[in-house]
This record gives structure tokens, C-alpha cells and sequence, in this order.
């Protein structure tokens, strides 16, 4: 393989890993419908019309974006205290990401909503509704929705500059909290009790 070759192919790597984390930004930033192929080749200092040549247009990028935020493959139990901590944490230092939005953000593209929708099904409704259905849980589905609404909505309301007291908790104790709110019954520490 001749020099130039390499040194394009590597470009082309480089590129394409620029547009998606500028991508990544924005989407979680503005959202799908209102961040432009043109913002996005912007701040990735490179040509938009990439783009196409290597995603194959905006929404085939936002899809590529979802399976970068975290893998493609992430499936976790939001009610696990580890991972509940490391994902309010992930949000504290980059904000929530594309998949976060999208949970209050609905796309005008019917292509990026489900692909939106799938995602995250698949990685935070689907091992929840296992949970629910392995407990016995009457509409084990439906309580995972609530319980990923609400862990969302917490989120934002993190960040709104709404609530002092959300703002101000630390991701230690708010996963303690979450944690004891969402929980079910049977799975809920018991109660500190001072002594």
C-alpha cells in the first residue's frame, strides 16, 4: 500500500471520528431536529459533506451517535447502585447525551426517533422490565418506563437551576436517594435507623 494511501485512509479514520464526537456534542446540546449537517462539520473542522460519504446522512450520523454515547452493546439495571452512580456522574461531567434527550426531545425524523426509541429500550427499559418480570412485578415494562422517565426527568431537573437542592447533592447521595424512591419495596435497604 502506497504512503498516500495510508495517509488517506488514516485521514478518513480522523475525520470520521471528529464528525461523530462533534456529533455526539451537539446532539446532546440541541437535539437532533435543531443541530445542522453544516454546525456539526464546523466543529469538527472538516468538510459537512463527509458526512454523507461516510454515515450517509444526518440521521444515519445521530444513530452512529447513540452506539458511540456508550456502546452499542450497554445493557445495564438502572436500579444497580453502581452503575446508577456511574451514569450521574457521566451526566455531571458531559451533560446528558443524545439518549437522555431524546427521552423529552421527540424527533421530527420518524428514522432517528426509532432508532432513538430502540436504543433506549434496549439499554435501559429492557434489563429493568427483566428485573420487574423475574420479582413477579405486576406491568413489569410499564414500571420500567416510569422508572427510567423519572431518573431522566431527575436529570434535567439536575441541571435546570430549578431545584437548589438537586443541584447541590452529590452524585453519592443522590444515587442513594434515586435509589430508595425507584426501587421496589422488596428491594429497598432498610431504613437507617440512629442509634
Amino acid at each position: 500500500m502506497s504512503g498516500d494511501r495510508l495517509a488517506r485512509r488514516r485521514d478518513s479514520a480522523r475525520s470520521r471520528e471528529l464528525l461523530l464526537r462533534a456529533a455526539v456534542e451537539l446532539f446532546a446540546e440541541k437535539g437532533f431536529d435543531r443541530s445542522t449537517v453544516r454546525e456539526i462539520g464546523e466543529r469538527a473542522g472538516v468538510d459537512p459533506a463527509l458526512i454523507a460519504r461516510y454515515f450517509g446522512g444526518k440521521t444515519q450520523l445521530y444513530i452512529a451517535a447513540l452506539r458511540a454515547e456508550r456502546g452499542d452493546t450497554v445493557r445495564a439495571d438502572l436500579l444497580d447502585p453502581e452503575y446508577l452512580l456511574e451514569l450521574l456522574e457521566r451526566v455531571d461531567r458531559r451533560g446528558p447525551g443524545p439518549l437522555l434527550r431524546a427521552v423529552v426531545q421527540p424527533h421530527a425524523d420518524p428514522e432517528a426517533q426509532d432508532a432513538a426509541r430502540a436504543t433506549l429500550y434496549a439499554r435501559l427499559v429492557e434489563p429493568l422490565r427483566e428485573r420487574f418480570a423475574r420479582e413477579g412485578r405486576d406491568r413489569p415494562e410499564l414500571r420500567a418506563e416510569i422508572v427510567v422517565a423519572a431518573f431522566v426527568g431527575v436529570l434535567l431537573g439536575r441541571r435546570s437551576g430549578v431545584f437548589d437542592g438537586l443541584a447541590r447533592v452529590g452524585s453519592d447521595d443522590l444515587a442513594a436517594l434515586l435509589r430508595d424512591t425507584l426501587a421496589p419495596d422488596g428491594d429497598r435497604p432498610p431504613p437507617h435507623r440512629p442509634e
